[in-house]
C-alpha cells in the first residue's frame, strides 16, 4: 500500500497533478478514468480545488453530454465525483449552476418520457440526488436566486415534478427521502446542519411568487405521500410534512402578501412563460386557502394519531409554523391547526407534549400582542363548542383511531383553557352542548343477555378473607354502543375529571342531575359523568399542574370540602331514592319466587316481633300500600333489565367514588349510604353483587377501616336498628334480610349479642307464618349458621370412638397362635359352650365407682342442667324449625332447609348430649328425603355424611337398616347406565348423585364401623364402578370407597379384590399346607384389572408381576 500523502494546497501543483487525468477523461470517457480522477480529487485541498473548479468540472460534465446511451455505472461515478467537488467548493457562475442543474435533472428523467423518472438503479438515483442537493447548497446567494426568475419556470417546474414523482412513487425509502430533501433545498428550507443562504425579504418574496406557480402540485403530491401507505416509513412522512408546511408557509406568508410586492406585473418579454406565473391576489389567496384547508384536514386526520412520535412531532411543527407565518391568509385553517396542537397536548411522548406547550405559548403571545388578549380564549371556546356539537357524529362514524384523536383534542381544549373552563361553562350553550355530547357518546350497549342471566348463587365473601383484587377481578367490563377501545373510555373519564377539576362543581352537578332526572336514556351516562366529576373536583387522577396560555404555571384549585360534601349529598340522595335504587333485575319469577314474595304482599303483611298476630280488624296492623318496588312483571324486557343492572352498578361505583373523594369526611354519610350498599351486596344478580362488594372495600379503605369487617362492626348498631325496623315493614323493605346476611358474612362473634334479638324475631315470624315466609328467611338462617360455624368452630367434631386401633394393630407382628386360640373361643361361644363360666366371671366384677367429678353436696339433689351458650341455643332453635320444614311440599324450600341443617349439625357437634336427641328427631324426615327428587337426595346424603362424622355409633344401626339398602340398590341400578353413557352423561343429575354417594360412602362406613354384612353390601354395590368403562371421576370415587373399606377390614377386602383379579401366585410356607387357590388367579386382564391392581399395590404392596 502506498504511503498516505498530504493534501496538495498549491493550485499550480494541483493543476499539474490533475491535468493528465482530466485530459484523459475528456479523450476517453470511461469508468476507470472517472474513478482515477475521483481518487486524485481527494488529494487536493478545498481552497486549491475552488480555483480549479471550472477546469475539473468540464471533463465530468463533458461525459454527461456525450451523445448516445450511457452506462449507469459511468453516470453514477460521474455524479459521485461531482458531489465530491461541489461539497468542497462554491458555485459562483450562474451558467455553471444552470447547466449542472439541467444536466442532473436529465439524468433522473426517462429518455422516452422526460416528465417521468428514469427506470434506473437505486444507486444511480441516490448519487444524482446527492449531487443535486450538493449543487443547491454550493450555489452562491447572488446566483441561487436566479433559479427562481420567471425565465427558469419551465426548468424549475420540471425539476419539482421529477422530485415529487420520486418522493411519491419510488420503491426505495431512501430515494423518497432524498428526493424530498432536495425539494426542501429547492424551496430554501433545508433543515440540515450546513450553512444556508438567508434571503432578504425581497428575495423571499420573489421565491414565494415563483413557488406559488407550483404550490398546487407540491401540496397535493406531498399530501398524498403524507396520507399514503404506512409501510413507507416515518422518515418519508416527516420529510413530506416538512415540504408541505414550508412550501405553504413560503407562498402564503402574511408579510409577503401584505407588502404588495406579491402582485407585481410580469414582464411582457416572457412570452408563453407568462402563463405559468401566478399573481397572489386576494382572490387567489382566498381560493387557495380554501383548498389548502381541505388538504390540511386530511393531513391532520392521518398524522395526529400516527403510531410514530416523530410524525406527530412534525405535525406540531407544521401547526406552529403556519400559525406563525400564515394566520391571516389561512384564516380557515386556524381552527384545524389549533385543534392539532390541542390534541397533541395529551400525547404519550414527552417530547411531543413539550413542543406542543411551547407552540401554544407562542400562539398565545402572538395573540396577546394583537388587538385583544381574549381572542384566543374565544377561538378555543368556539372550537370546543363546535367539537362538542360534532362529537356524537364523529363517534358514530369514525374508526377508533380517529375517535381517540377527537377525544384527545376535546381534553386538550379543557387543559389549555385550564381555570377558564369555569368561565366557558357559564355559557348555557356550551354547558348544554358539552353535557349532551357526553350523554350521547357514553351510551351503553345493554343487549348482552349474560348480564341478566348471571346469578350470584354463592354466599357473600367471607370477611377479612379477600383482598380488593378478589372483589374486582371478575367485574364485567362495560360495553359501549359507539366504541370498544378501553383507551377511548379512559380519555372520556379524564375529560369528566378535568371538567370537575376546573369547573364549578355546583353548576355541573345541577346540570347532570337535571339530565339524570330528565330521561331514563341519559341516566346511566349522567351517573358515570357525575362520579368522575366528583373525583375530579377532589383532585383524584387529574394533572395537578399545567401551563397557562401565557406560559406561567398554575395549579387548578380543587373544590373545598364543604362544596364537595354538599354535591355528594345531593347526588347520593338521588342515587339512593326509591325509584332509582330498587330497580328490577330479574327477568321472570318462578312459583317458588312468588311464594317468597307472598309475604311482601300488603294483604299478608306481618309484624316481625314478639307480639301476637292480630286479626284484620279495627285494631290490626295497618295495611301499607305496596311500593314501586313490586315484584318484576314478565313484561320486563331483557333490554330494560340489563339497563337497570348497569344503572345500579354505576351508582354503586359512584358511592365508592364519593368515599374516595371525601376520605374520612365520608364517615358521617355512612348512616345513609352503607345500608343501601349492603342491600345490593346481597343481590342475586352477579354484576350488582360484585359491584356492591367492591364498593364496600373502597368505602372501608377510604374511611380508614382496615377491612369490611371493621367497617360493619363499627357501624353495626344503627345498621341492625334499620334491619329490625325494616323487617317489620317487609313489604316496603324486601331487601332487609339480605342486609342481615351480608352483615353476618362480614362480621365476627362480637355481633352475636346485637343480632340475637333479631334472630328471635325472625324465628318467631317463621313460626307464625312459615307458609309464606319460610323460603324468604331460610337464606338468612343459612347465613346465620355459617357465621356461627365460622365464629365458634367445634373443638371436637367426633363424639364416639374411632376404630383407629385397626391401624395400630396392623403395625404389630401377626401372632398366628393367638389368632387361632381367639378363633376357637369365639366358635365355642357361638355353639353355647363356656357361657356359664363367662357369666360367673362377670358376677365377680365389682360395679364401677361413681364419677370422681361428682360433688358430695349434689348427691340426692335435683338434676340441674347448665345453661347453653347463646350460639348453641340459637342453633338448637334453628334446628327445631328445620325438622318441621324438612317435609315442606316445596322442593326449593327443602333444599334450603337441608343446607341449614348441615350447618346446625356441625355447630352442635361439640355438645353430644344436645346433638344426639336432635339427630334422633330429624332422622325420619331426613330418611324420607333420601327417597325423593335426586336434588334432595344429593343434599340429604351430604347431611347424612355430616351426621355420621359427628354422631358416630349412634347412627350405626339406623344407617345399616334404613340407608345402605337404598343407596346400594340405587348405585347398582345406575352402574350399567353410566358404564354405557357418553361424555354428556357427566352433566346429568344422576351422575352427580352417583358421584356424591360414592365420595361420601367410604368415610361413612369407616366412621360408623359397620358390620361384615353391611360392608359386603357396600362392596357389592360399588364393585361395578371399578370398571374402566365408568366415567373417570366415578372410578376415582369408587377407589376412595375401597380405601376406606380396607381400613375397616383389610383381610376381607384383600380376599375380595384377589377374587376379582389376582396378580400373583402364593406358594405355601410349608409342604403340609394346601396350595392357596383364588378365583382371580390365572384370569386374563379385564375391565376391572387396572383399578384392582392399583388398590392392591397402594394398600397391600402386591407385586403385579405374575
Amino acid at each position: 500500500m502506498p504511503p498516505v500523502m498530504s493534501q496538495i494546497d498549491d493550485p499550480k501543483i494541483a493543476f499539474a497533478y490533475l491535468r493528465p487525468a482530466c485530459v484523459l477523461l475528456t479523450k476517453e470517457p470511461t469508468l476507470a478514468n472517472v474513478e482515477t480522477l475521483s481518487e486524485q480529487l481527494r488529494d487536493v485541498q478545498a481552497a486549491s480545488l475552488q480555483q480549479l473548479q471550472e477546469y475539473v468540472l468540464f471533463p465530468l460534465r463533458f461525459v454527461l453530454k456525450v451523445p448516445g446511451q450511457r452506462r449507469e455505472k459511468l453516470v453514477q461515478a460521474v455524479a459521485e465525483a461531482l458531489s465530491n467537488v461541489l461539497e468542497r467548493t462554491c458555485v459562483r457562475s450562474w451558467d455553471t449552476l444552470r447547466d449542472l442543474f439541467s444536466e442532473l435533472c436529465i439524468c433522473l428523467c426517462s429518455p422516452t418520457d422526460p416528465g417521468k423518472p428514469a427506470d434506473a438503479s437505486e444507486e444511480l438515483k441516490s448519487a444524482v440526488l446527492r449531487c443535486l442537493d450538493a449543487l443547491l447548497h454550493a450555489a452562491y446567494g447572488d446566483i441561487v436566486f436566479r433559479l427562481y426568475e420567471a425565465a427558469m419556470l419551465p426548468g424549475l417546474g420540471a425539476a419539482i415534478s421529477l422530485l415529487l414523482a420520486l418522493g411519491e412513487k419510488d420503491k426505495s425509502r431512501d430515494i423518497q427521502a432524498a428526493a424530498l430533501k432536495c425539494l426542501q433545498s429547492l424551496i430554501l428550507h433545508c433543515d440540515c446542519t450546513q450553512e444556508h443562504v438567508v434571503p432578504s425579504p425581497e428575495e423571499r418574496c420573489a421565491v414565494g411568487g415563483t413557488v406559488a406557480s407550483f404550490l398546487p402540485g407540491i401540496t397535493v403530491a406531498a399530501a398524498r405521500i403524507i396520507t399514503g401507505d404506512l409501510r413507507q416509513g416515518h422518515a418519508v412522512t416527516v420529510r413530506a410534512i416538512k415540504v408541505w408546511s414550508r412550501s405553504v408557509g413560503l407562498v402564503m406568508d402574511d408579510s409577503q402578501l401584505q407588502s404588495g410586492q406579491s402582485c407585481k406585473t410580469p414582464s411582457p418579454d416572457l412570452g408563453r412563460v407568462r402563463q405559468l406565473l401566478v399573481q397572489r391576489t386576494p382572490d387567489w389567496v382566498k381560493a387557495t386557502a380554501g383548498k389548502l384547508c381541505a388538504l390540511l384536514k386530511r393531513i391532520i386526520s392521518c398524522t395526529s394519531a400516527h403510531q410514530h412520535w416523530r410524525v406527530r412531532l412534525e405535525m406540531v411543527e407544521l401547526a406552529d409554523h403556519l400559525l406563525a407565518t400564515c394566520s391571516r391568509s389561512l384564516k380557515e385553517c386556524v381552527g384545524p391547526l389549533l385543534e392539532a396542537l390541542v390534541g397533541a397536548i395529551n400525547d404519550d411522548e414527552p417530547r411531543v407534549r413539550a413542543r406542543c406547550e411551547v407552540a401554544l405559548r407562542n400562539v398565545s403571545q402572538r395573540n396577546q400582542s394583537g388587538t385583544s388578549s381574549k381572542n384566543l380564549t374565544d377561538v378555543l371556546s368556539e372550537n370546543l363548542h363546535s367539537l362538542a356539537t360534532s362529537l356524537p357524529r364523529l363517534m358514530r362514524t369514525s374508526d377508533d383511531q380517529k375517535k381517540l384523536f377527537v377525544l384527545n383534542v376535546f381534553l386538550g381544549y379543557l387543559k389549555v383553557l385550564g381555570p377558564l373552563v369555569s368561565a366557558v361553562l357559564n355559557s348555557a350553550a356550551h354547558l348544554d352542548r358539552i353535557s349532551k355530547a357526553l350523554m350521547q357518546v357514553l351510551e351503553l350497549d345493554v343487549m348482552d343477555v349474560r348480564v341478566v342471566e348471571e346469578r350470584s348463587y354463592t354466599d357473600p365473601i367471607e370477611s377479612s378473607s379477600g383482598s380488593l383484587d378478589s372483589y374486582t377481578c371478575h367485574t364485567h367490563r362495560k360495553q359501549f354502543l359507539y366504541f370498544t377501545d378501553e383507551k377511548i373510555f379512559s380519555v372520556l373519564m379524564e375529560i369528566c375529571r378535568t371538567l370537575g377539576y376546573y369547573g364549578n362543581i355546583y353548576l355541573l352537578t345541577d346540570q347532570l342531575l337535571d339530565l339524570y332526572r330528565q330521561s331514563s336514556a341519559y341516566r346511566k351516562q349522567a351517573a358515570m359523568v357525575l362520579n368522575e366529576l366528583v373525583r375530579g373536583a377532589a383532585g383524584i387522577a387529574v394533572a395537578a399542574q399545567a401551563k397557562c396560555l401565557d406560559g406561567s404555571e398554575h395549579r387548578g384549585r380543587a373544590a373545598s370540602k364543604e362544596d364537595l360534601k354538599a354535591a355528594v349529598v345531593s347526588v347520593m340522595e338521588e342515587y339512593t331514592s326509591l325509584n332509582n335504587w330498587h330497580l328490577e333485575t330479574v327477568s321472570e319469577e318462578t312459583d317458588a319466587d312468588r311464594q317468597d314474595q307472598q309475604l311482601l304482599s300488603p294483604f299478608r303483611l306481618q309484624s316481625i316481633c314478639r307480639s301476637e298476630i292480630v286479626s284484620n280488624s279495627d285494631n290490626s296492623l295497618q295495611v301499607i300500600p305496596s311500593s314501586p318496588t313490586s315484584p318484576p312483571s314478565s313484561s320486563s324486557t331483557i333490554h330494560q333489565l340489563n339497563s337497570n343492572i348497569w344503572q345500579l352498578c354505576i351508582q354503586l361505583e359512584g358511592v365508592a367514588c364519593f368515599a374516595q373523594a371525601l376520605r374520612r369526611d365520608f364517615r358521617p354519610l355512612l348512616m345513609t349510604s352503607l345500608y343501601p350498599v349492603l342491600e345490593k351486596a346481597g343481590e342475586e344478580t352477579l354484576l350488582v353483587s360484585q359491584a356492591a362488594l367492591g364498593t364496600i372495600m373502597d368505602i372501608s379503605k377510604a374511611c380508614g377501616y382496615s377491612s369490611p369487617k371493621e367497617l360493619i362492626s363499627d357501624n353495626s348498631d344503627y345498621l341492625l336498628n334499620d334491619v329490625s325496623v325494616n323487617l317489620q315493614r317487609l313489604s316496603q323493605h324486601p331487601q332487609a334480610p339480605r342486609v342481615l346476611m351480608v352483615m353476618l358474612a362480614h362480621s365476627d362473634r362480637s355481633l352475636l349479642p346485637l343480632v340475637r334479638d333479631i334472630v328471635q324475631d325472625v324465628l318467631m315470624a317463621l313460626d307464625l307464618s312459615y307458609d309464606h315466609s319460610a323460603a324468604l328467611f331460610c337464606s338468612v338462617l343459612h347465613a346465620l349458621m355459617k357465621a356461627l360455624a365460622r365464629w365458634f368452630p367445634p373443638t371436637c367434631c367426633r363424639t364416639s370412638k374411632s376404630p383407629s386401633f385397626r391401624t395400630s394393630a396392623e403395625q404389630e407382628d401377626f401372632d398366628v397362635c393367638q389368632f387361632l386360640l381367639d378363633y376357637r373361643k369365639q366358635k365355642e361361644l357361638a355353639e353355647g359352650i363356656g357361657i356359664e363360666v363367662d357369666e360367673t366371671e362377670d358376677l365377680d366384677v365389682p360395679p364401677p365407682p361413681p364419677p370422681e367429678c361428682e360433688d358430695a353436696d349434689d348427691v340426692g339433689g335435683p338434676d340441674m342442667k347448665a345453661e347453653l351458650p347463646s350460639h348453641l341455643s340459637i342453633t338448637k332453635d334453628v334446628m327445631e324449625r328445620c325438622i318441621h320444614l324438612l317435609s315442606d311440599p316445596s322442593l326449593r324450600l327443602r333444599l334450603k332447609v337441608l343446607d341449614v341443617l348441615e350447618q346446625c349439625v356441625y355447630v352442635l357437634s361439640e355438645r353430644e348430649d344436645e346433638l344426639l336427641p336432635m339427630a334422633h328427631r330429624c332422622w325420619p324426615a331426613l330418611l324420607q328425603r333420601l327417597t325423593e327428587d335426586p336434588l334432595a337426595v344429593l343434599r340429604a346424603f351430604r347431611v347424612l355424611c355430616t351426621l355420621g362424622e359427628t354422631c358416630g355409633d349412634f347412627l350405626k344401626s339406623r344407617v345399616s337398616k334404613e340407608v345402605l339398602p337404598k343407596l346400594g340398590s340405587s348405585l347398582a341400578r345406575q352402574a350399567p347406565i353410566s358404564a354405557k353413557a357418553g361424555p354428556v352423561y357427566t352433566h346429568t343429575l344422576a351422575y352427580k348423585l352417583q358421584l356424591a354417594v360414592l365420595q361420601g360412602l367410604g368415610s361413612l362406613c369407616q366412621r360408623l364401623d359397620l358390620g361384615e354384612a353391611d360392608l359386603d353390601a357396600v362392596c357389592e354395590a360399588c364393585l361395578p364402578y371399578l370398571s374402566c368403562r365408568q366415567p373417570i371421576r366415578l372410578q376415582e370415587a369408587c377407589l376412595s370407597v375401597f380405601r376406606h373399606l380396607i381400613q375397616v377390614d383389610p383381610d376381607t377386602f384383600w380376599f375380595t379384590l384377589n377374587e376379582i383379579h389376582c396378580p400373583s401366585s402364593y406358594t405355601p410356607p410349608h409342604p403340609d399346607l394346601q396350595p392357596l387357590q383364588l378365583s382371580g388367579m390365572g384370569r386374563p386382564r379385564d375391565e376391572y384389572s387396572d383399578n384392582v391392581l392399583k388398590l392392591l399395590r397402594e394398600e397391600f404392596g402386591s407385586d403385579s408381576d405374575r
